[in-house]
């Protein structure tokens, strides 16, 4: 029996209001429509009103996997990727594998994340592929058919991407995602320290490169309900916005727990548009592991502040 993180629906095996299940191509907000072509943004929106607005980074360090007895090798990878789906694909509103460490592990590797990707989504998460990729023409069409076409086995519900060759070089991924009803998030406003050099630049107009991206997001966005598919990516450890992030999209924020990032810093930090918020945390559960209960238990505590902070805003 499954459970929703601040307590199950008694009776329906899953959170409140989910309704029934549709098939791993439906996820979270998909019900009635078994084309999964419902789009990312209302997929979403749904996810986070029932499951919460938390997302779960899978994350598989070297040092993670020797700290739960596992050998950093393909064998560990799936051990610990299995693990923290079982423990949490049922139950929050997000999964977020970060593909560099499954990459590693060449081909194998590829297939531990293929495998996670599909028994995630049959669980009832969303499945947000930290891909970060970022090209022109026929290569960005390329990594758009990877992630975001409906026959790829890596097919996931959105993908992060880069774009710092000009927001136009991801017409490929936000048309793909369109056709397919995944979405995409979009590098904005990121939390390591050398991201400012580009982002915090000026445009020609005088707004910063990442106010020039997040408008970019908003005209895509424009007119979505009850929220646009594409997303931007705003690290929770920012001391401030310094941007407008009105953009009608989700706003992922990375950086909960182990970076240093709290809770009860995302109102500050997103002010009205809290709500629309997916703040990110990966080690602050994944540390918790093996063990499944303590894993939930870390999610659902994580899950319990984010509930708090933004209700109080």
């Amino acid at each position: 029996m499954t459970e929703e993180l601040s307590g199950e629906r008694p009776g329906t095996g899953v959170g409140p209001d989910t309704g029934p299940d549709t098939g791993p191509d439906a996820g979270p907000g998909s019900e009635g429509h078994q084309d999964g072509r419902e789009p990312f943004g209302a997929r979403l929106r749904h996810a986070m009103d029932t499951r919460g607005q938390l997302c779960v980074g899978i994350d598989p360090h070297g040092s993670l996997l020797t700290s739960w007895g596992l050998g950093d090798d393909v064998a560990g990878l799936e051990r610990f990727t299995r693990t923290t789906v079982e423990a949490l694909a049922d139950r929050v509103a997000v999964l977020k594998p970060q593909s560099a460490f499954f990459e590693r592990f060449g081909s194998r590797g590829i297939a531990v994340l293929e495998k996670a990707v599909e028994e995630a989504r049959a669980a009832g998460a969303l499945v947000l592929m930290d891909a970060k990729r970022g090209d022109i023409g026929s290569t960005m069409a390329a990594y758009a058919a990877t992630y975001l076409d409906k026959d790829s086995p890596l097919f996931s519900d959105a993908v992060t991407v880069s774009p710092y060759l000009g927001f136009g070089s991801l017409r490929p991924a936000l048309d793909a995602a369109a056709v397919s009803g995944a979405g995409v998030f979009v590098l904005a406003l990121t939390s390591n320290p050398e991201g400012a050099e580009v982002q915090r630049a000026t445009a020609a107009d005088g707004r910063s490169v990442a106010q020039l991206m997040l408008d970019h997001m908003a005209a895509e966005n424009a007119g979505a309900e009850p929220l646009g598919s594409v997303g931007a990516v705003v690290g929770a450890t920012l001391a401030r916005a310094g941007a407008d992030l009105a953009i009608n999209g989700p706003l992922l924020a990375p950086g909960i727990g182990a970076q240093g990032a709290t809770p009860a810093d995302l109102p500050g930090l997103f002010g009205g548009a809290v709500g629309n918020v997916v703040p990110s945390v990966s080690r602050g559960v994944l540390r918790h592991g093996p063990d499944i209960s303590a894993l939930r238990e870390a999610a659902r505590r994580f899950a319990d502040e984010v509930r708090t902070a933004v209700g109080e805003v």
